[in-house]
């Protein structure tokens, strides 16, 4: 009698209610368009800017604004989850991403656009680790490698597309799309989660027992360093007193932030958890992670406009090669999981996803879309052994009651790491670009006869074209310093990619010295 009862509530454990994956699916659909809405205004900001009448420095925060707010949002996560219950907090934060999304298409002015786009951030990036939290919470762990990877789909597949998908619509019908296209989507969400999810009741307890101090502390903090590296570039970092007064005052409040954490009876974040070796790992590798993430969609794009004067929708032929694969390779994962130990899939990852960036080290002026699909293909088979095992080896010591915490702190540093990638990558570019030029001009004395023999070619094709001969030699000096350029921007890019390699070698090292 008692073991058919055991059996029974065995079988029972293992079985996930439709109601449970409907909701997953709900998490899971608002948590992709969260990540789609970071990079599908890129290919729209030209005519936002012109038709909001706005700078290029202005229209710079449109994205900005997005990505402080949603830092902010991620750590908060956790603890309005427990206030509200997931029910609630989901459905709220959904409705306030669709009505900041149609507010976003009615903006007057960039300010009202940046102000939109902050509350759309806001409430988007509590969608991010609500669906991850969905995934430990609603499913047994013989089945949680499978929300997992339809996790990791969402993670990896939106990013990819979003240009794309962005510039398709403002090209076909206009900007406002971009936005308009988040509603039906949403309302689709709410009913999922509400119909899957039971209602819990509103936690006054937990809200007066807050975390004010790491609240405000984490808020000043992230939301600075988001500004900084977002616009530090642009600003020319501490040439700025701007920069560098944000620069302290996150410096400061990050320290006040963990200091906090690491004594609090209740802490908004819980950094204890990096105690453990093989957690505090993981998180190096999802900073990596989002570092070769978010660099790669950040850098190609400009790669492929800058060098070659890609459109919106060539650039999107070559990137739906990094994303499309992605989705006959995922399902495979969950099962791969079982028969090889994850930190082994991870590794295998990381090495291909090096890979797919080592063969962008030697581009030439040549080297186009076309040369790039072999690395696109080699990304998208990576990815999906690095997103479902990863998420395995960081919870592996990690308690279910933990779950939302580790959820948070993967996020946070996945999107770091993204953060610090673009950073770093827009000043590596302008300074390289300036160092390779440089040496250059220095060495064309070395290659004279040859520097000559092509200004003087280009010289006579000028006249040919009806020029005089010192508006022809003018336009052929402008042209071979327009070659030169073109060669060091190249070279500059070359080096962006090497600087990703060696960084996801790094994170391939670091998952194959685990002990589990």
């Amino acid at each position: 009698m008692s073991s058919n009862m055991m059996t029974n509530n065995l079988t029972s454990e293992q079985e996930v209610p439709t109601r449970h994956w409907i909701a997953l699916f709900g998490g899971l659909i608002g948590a992709f368009m969260a990540i789609l809405d970071i990079q599908i205004t890129n290919s729209s900001l030209k005519d936002i800017q012109g038709a909001l009448s706005a700078t290029l420095d202005e229209s710079s925060w449109i994205s900005t604004s997005y990505l402080v707010a949603e830092m902010i949002a991620i750590p908060l996560s956790g603890w309005l989850t427990k206030v509200l219950g997931k029910r609630r907090y989901l459905t709220w934060t959904t409705a306030i991403f669709t009505l900041s999304s149609l507010l976003c298409s009615f903006s007057w002015n960039m300010t009202s656009m940046i102000v939109f786009r902050a509350m759309q951030g806001f409430s988007g990036g509590a969608l991010i680790p609500l669906a991850f939290s969905l995934v430990v919470q609603l499913l047994p762990i013989h089945k949680r490698a499978l929300g997992m990877a339809l996790f990791g789909i969402a993670a990896t597949f939106a990013p990819s597309i979003g240009p794309t998908f962005g510039g398709w619509l403002t090209e076909n019908f206009s900007w406002h799309y971009i936005f308009y296209i988040n509603i039906p989507p949403a309302f689709l969400v709410i009913a999922m989660v509400r119909y899957g999810l039971n209602d819990e009741p509103v936690s006054l307890p937990a809200f007066r027992a807050a975390d004010w101090f790491g609240i405000v502390t984490m808020a000043l903090g992230l939301g600075c360093l988001e500004v900084v590296l977002e616009e530090g570039n642009r600003e020319e970092w501490f040439s700025s007193s701007f920069i560098i007064s944000l620069s302290i005052l996150s410096a400061v409040s990050l320290v006040y932030f963990v200091i906090n954490e690491l004594y609090h009876d209740k802490p908004l974040v819980n950094l204890r958890l990096l105690r453990d070796k093989q957690f505090a790992m993981s998180n190096v590798a999802y900073f990596i992670l989002g570092m070769a993430l978010l660099g790669s969609v950040y850098v190609l794009p400009m790669y492929l406009t800058q060098i070659h004067h890609y459109n919106a929708m060539e650039i999107g032929e070559v990137l739906m090669w990094m994303g499309f694969p992605q989705l006959i390779i995922f399902p495979l994962a969950p099962k791969l999981t079982q028969l090889i130990k994850p930190k082994y899939l991870v590794t295998f990852g990381f090495i291909m996803f090096a890979l797919s960036c080592g063969v962008n080290t030697h581009m030439t002026a040549d080297f186009g879309g076309q040369q790039m699909i072999l690395s696109m293909v080699l990304r998208a088979i990576g990815l999906p052994f690095i997103m479902v095992p990863l998420s395995l080896v960081a919870l592996k010591n990690i308690r279910q009651k933990e779950t939302p915490d580790a959820s948070t702190l993967t996020n946070v540093m996945r999107n770091l790491g993204g953060a610090f990638s673009i950073a770093f990558i827009a000043t590596m570019l302008d300074n390289k670009t300036r160092e390779h030029l440089a040496h250059i001009k220095e060495s064309l004395p070395n290659v004279s006869q040859l520097g000559w023999e092509t200004l003087y070619q280009q010289q006579m094709m000028f006249i040919h074209t009806g020029s005089s001969v010192s508006t022809a030699m003018q336009q052929a000096q402008s042209s071979l310093l327009s070659t030169m350029q073109q060669q060091a921007a190249i070279m500059a890019y070359n080096d962006v990619f090497f600087m990703m390699t060696a960084a996801l070698a790094i994170a391939a090292g670091l998952m194959l010295i685990m002990k589990n």
